[in-house]
């Protein structure tokens, strides 16, 4: 029972019991906190080999929909549906509304946002993101770290990297609210207007403290998104390096046809 054959192509047999798993938990039949069913179940349920269940609940710890704890088995996360990150959340009128990015998309999808500042201060700019703003790395910038909840769960983390000699007279930088639309609508306030957000995206594996952060499971799947602002001028007045858990966002983009 190693394989089953539909639609033209082999499909392993513990894809198929993974897939089943993943798609009761979506469905709601394998609700928030149940219990996933143990080895032994699964083994008399599908007719297989523990080997199989062992390997079928590989592919469904990597959909980031459980949680496995050591002599306990698996369990269902309590985690908020998928929403849209889309490259709309940066527009001008959210601003103008009050609503920085984050607490924008949030409210378009109905959901009860918070964040969290960890620090703001003074840092030395790592190597990347010296480059990215065109400065040498070492340079004194403002750094803002927070942490995004989503429904009361954890789902993001970012770190705003600033140039110092852009925000050392923009006082409301450095305070834990920025105030209506975020640190953008201070910028702009103090005379950078954008001209683009350039945003590089790469998916991987959680490091330990990443997960711990997140409330992942060790080795979740995210996202590693770093952006920079870019003004008319044509410089880099912010660099935010932000870390997704994977299984909460849909990217979605809109892309010219037309030069």
């Amino acid at each position: 029972m190693g394989t089953v054959v539909g639609g033209g192509r082999a499909v392993p047999r513990y894809v198929q019991i993974a897939e089943e798993i993943i798609q009761q938990i979506r469905a709601g039949v394998l609700k928030p906190g149940d219990m996933v069913p143990s080895e032994s179940e699964l083994v008399e349920r599908y007719g297989v080999s523990g080997g199989t269940i062992r390997k079928a609940m590989v592919e469904v710890r990597a959909s980031g929909l459980v949680d496995t704890r050591h002599g306990k088995g698996s369990i269902v996360k309590d985690r908020p549906p998928v929403r849209l990150r889309s490259s709309d959340r940066f527009r001008a009128s959210h601003r103008r509304g009050g609503k920085a990015a984050y607490l924008a998309e949030s409210a378009q999808s109905g959901a009860t946002a918070k964040v969290s500042v960890l620090y703001i201060g003074p840092m030395e700019a790592p190597e990347e993101i010296g480059e990215r703003l065109g400065i040498p790395a070492g340079t004194q910038v403002l750094a803002r770290r927070r942490l995004y909840f989503r429904n009361g769960v954890p789902v993001e983390t970012a770190t705003s990297y600033l140039p110092w000699d852009v925000v050392k007279d923009i006082p409301e930088l450095f305070a834990e609210n920025p105030g209506p639309g975020g640190i953008y609508a201070r910028l702009e306030d103090d005379g950078h207007t954008f001209a683009e957000f350039v945003e590089t995206l790469q998916a991987r594996p959680a490091a330990k403290a990443e997960a711990s952060e997140l409330a992942l499971s060790p080795g979740a799947p995210v996202v590693h998104l770093i952006r920079d602002a870019v003004t008319d001028a044509g410089r880099v007045v912010e660099v935010c390096d932000t870390l997704m858990a994977a299984d909460q966002f849909v990217f979605s983009y809109r892309i010219p046809a037309a030069d």
